[in-house]
Formats: C-alpha cells, structure tokens, sequence
C-alpha cells in the first residue's frame, strides 16, 4: 500500500500484452506496486478486469497509463461518489496533456440508438474554468479515468471483454445504468491525457473495431425494435457511406476491415467471447 495524504491507495499496474517480464522494473520505481503481467493481449477491458481481480481497495479507479492525474485528485474522486451514493461510476474533466486548456472530455450526451452516434460536451473547449465545482449525470463516463465502488460490482458485473478496444465503456456505463446506478462527470478533479489532439491517421485495426463494436453496442443495449431499424440504417446507409469514403481515398484495407467487423456482428451472438480476429490480419 501506498499513502496519499491519510489515505492507503493500492497502485496496480497491468502489463498487458508483455513480450518479457517488467516487475523488476516497476518494483524499483515504485516498490509497493502490484504487477501484474499477461502475455496475451487481453484488450482494454481484459487488461481492467484482471486488475480488478487482485485489487483490495473500496474504490476502485481506472487510469490509462498515458494520463497524468492532479493534486488531491483520487480523494476527490472518492469524496464525490459519497456525497452522490446513486452514482456508480465517475469520471473526471480530461484535459489534453499537449495544451492543458483545452478540453478532451466533459462528459457525453446520450446515445442515439437509431443512428449509434453521440458526442463529447465541450470537446476542444477552452477551460476556462466553466466546470469547476461542478458534478452532474452524463451519458456516458470515460475510459481513460473512471471511478466506481468495488461493493457495487457484483450487481453490476465487470466490462465485456469481447469488445477488446472500443465502446467498453459506454457498455459498462449501461450495465451501471441497468443495475439503477447514476453516470457521472465530475469538474471538481482533472488528468491530462497524452492523447494526440490531432485525428490519428486510420488504420485497419481501428476501423475494425469501430465498425465492429458501434453496431455490437447498439446490439446488446437497445430494445430488439431499435436494434432491428440501427441493424437496417447500418447495412443499409452508414455502412455504403463509409465504403465510399474509403474506395476514394484508395484505402482498399480499410474497406476490407470495415466488411469484416460488419461480418463479425452477422455470424457472432452478443455475449460471444470469440474475438474473430487476429490482430496481426489487420
């Protein structure tokens, strides 16, 4: 256990996907660190569940290792989810490590289940200090930080695993909000996130998943009648848009991963565990 003020906060770091074992390393930076390490890629949500299977605490706080938290921001946290016992899951106000102004995340609106589409609130945003002081419901909490209680996991479940990268946690925010649980932004604690401001270039495998996991989402958290007429607008519109999109920059591995992750959601169940995929294929 390590101290943060009179707190004993639990620092577990998964090494997920780890070609070689890094304990030693992470031991003589940080000697009271639990390590853990897992030679295959067990995704995002693989990677976090396993780090909850081997972690003590009351809180639980979920934190990209490409972020860099604030002071006091862990009790923060904490202290939020008790003033607020009907909010399970919480995420702070995210800044971009780049420019520490401007805002990456302020929490989302609710999803659109007919079109799969939502937005971020205030993204590229000045921060001008707008969400001091502010803790409010949102659609959807982030994964680069997000806060629960270890109490309420077991009504609520761990994150679906089979999503592997992408919409793990607008999953997870569901299942919360299933189990009669609040979402939360929360301005009163901050990161920075070392996430580029600028798109990414697109690459086969971030295509394959986003196409995969948005209709996967819709699939298994909208009443069968949305699910039917999402399933129809996909197939049917969005999916030719973005093949089309694709065929005239020349992309021809993008539109083959794109077809892919429509394939995967046409042979799989929702619960299903099988990837579909080898990483290295895309």
């Amino acid at each position: 256990m390590h101290y943060v003020g009179e707190e004993r906060v639990e620092v577990i770091v998964v090494d997920n996907g780890a070609m070689e074992d890094n304990g030693a390393f992470f031991r003589k930076v940080f000697p009271s660190v639990v390590y853990l390490r897992s030679e295959k890629n067990l995704g995002f949500a693989g990677g976090n569940n396993l780090g909850v299977r081997h972690a003590k605490g009351e809180y639980l706080l979920f934190l990209n290792n490409d972020t860099e938290i604030t002071g006091g921001f862990i009790q923060t946290l904490c202290d939020e989810l008790d003033r607020n016992p009907d909010m399970g899951l919480l995420s702070p106000l995210i800044l971009y490590y780049e420019n520490k102004r401007k805002v990456q995340y302020a929490g989302y609106t609710p999803m659109n289940y007919l079109t799969g589409r939502n937005r971020g609130i205030g993204a590229m945003d000045d921060d001008d200090g707008q969400y001091d002081g502010i803790t409010t419901e949102t659609g959807y909490c982030h994964g680069a930080a997000m806060m629960c209680r270890r109490s309420e996991l077991a009504k609520v479940g761990l994150m679906e695993e089979h999503f592997f990268l992408y919409y793990e946690e607008l999953d997870w925010s569901e299942k919360f909000r299933r189990a009669g649980l609040k979402i939360g932004f929360t301005g009163k604690a901050k990161i920075y996130h070392k996430e580029s401001m600028s798109v990414g270039k697109e690459s086969p495998l971030k295509t394959y998943f986003m196409v995969r996991n948005r209709w996967l989402f819709i699939r298994r958290n909208a009443i069968w009648p949305i699910a039917m007429a999402f399933s129809c607008y996909y197939l049917l519109v969005a999916m030719p848009v973005l093949m089309v999109r694709h065929l005239a920059k020349g992309r021809f591995d993008l539109m083959g991963a794109t077809w892919r992750g429509v394939k995967w959601n046409i042979g799989h169940s929702t619960t299903s565990r099988d990837l579909g995929i080898k990483l290295r294929d895309v």
